[in-house]
């Protein structure tokens, strides 16, 4: 168990657009590339074992070169990530691994720490995420059977299959969190439900997300309130 005492000051950033990392849930991840296999050596020799997942920001529009890695760190990248402890790891023959990183706690991103890793560093701020180290949380007024119908109205439009008894007797959180993860939303999507202060906001912005997908499908049914 990671206390806040514990937290660095520092992080190893990984910017994945699309990818969504929460407090409590995993993550499985594909390293391959020479700079990340880099971060992953260097988290192992921390006590931590903590990697920093940011959403890529953007480009603005007429930005000249068309290139992030142009624009200073703050606005490169979305100010808000999620740390994640490497807690499994397998290699291939090849030399590539599938790790998974379980989510200890959001952190806003600071500045860039200058050095010469081939990947980025970033000073963070841990503060007003402390409900992120703590239980798991619950949300009271979430009515399951409505929200069920709503998601598998979202499915069939989608195309997607699942397991709904494991989705009916699964936890709040783990339920909330996993499908904020996996549904297929647009980054600047994924980045609200990651910013989101709490579980049942997080499940409001959920509900909003898929009746909008749900209106833009064409679906005429009358949508969860």
């Amino acid at each position: 168990m990671i206390k806040p005492a514990d937290l660095p000051d520092k992080l190893p950033l990984f910017p994945l657009p699309g990818a969504l990392l929460l407090p409590r849930a995993r993550l499985p991840l594909h390293i391959f590339e020479p700079r990340y296999l880099q971060m992953l050596e260097d988290a192992f020799k921390t006590p931590e074992r903590l990697i920093g997942m940011v959403q890529p920001r953007a480009l603005p529009p007429g930005h000249p070169t068309g290139r992030p890695e142009d624009l200073p760190l703050p606005r490169r990248l979305n100010a808000i990530g999620c740390a994640g402890r490497v807690t499994a790891m397998s290699e291939t023959e090849d030399g590539r691994y599938m790790i998974t990183l379980t989510g200890i706690s959001r952190f806003r991103v600071l500045s860039e720490v200058e050095g010469f890793t081939p990947y980025l560093r970033a000073a963070v701020d841990w503060s007003g995420f402390g409900r992120d180290l703590g239980r798991t949380e619950a949300d009271p007024g979430f009515d399951r059977a409505a929200f069920l119908g709503l998601l598998r109205r979202f499915f069939d439009n989608e195309q997607l299959a699942t397991d709904w008894e494991t989705l009916k007797d699964a936890e709040d959180e783990l339920l909330l969190n996993s499908l904020s993860m996996l549904l297929p939303f647009e980054p600047e999507e994924k980045q609200a439900l990651l910013e989101a202060p709490d579980l049942v906001t997080r499940r409001e912005t959920l509900v909003t997300l898929i009746e909008f997908a749900l209106r833009a499908g064409g679906d005429g049914e009358e949508l969860l309130q």
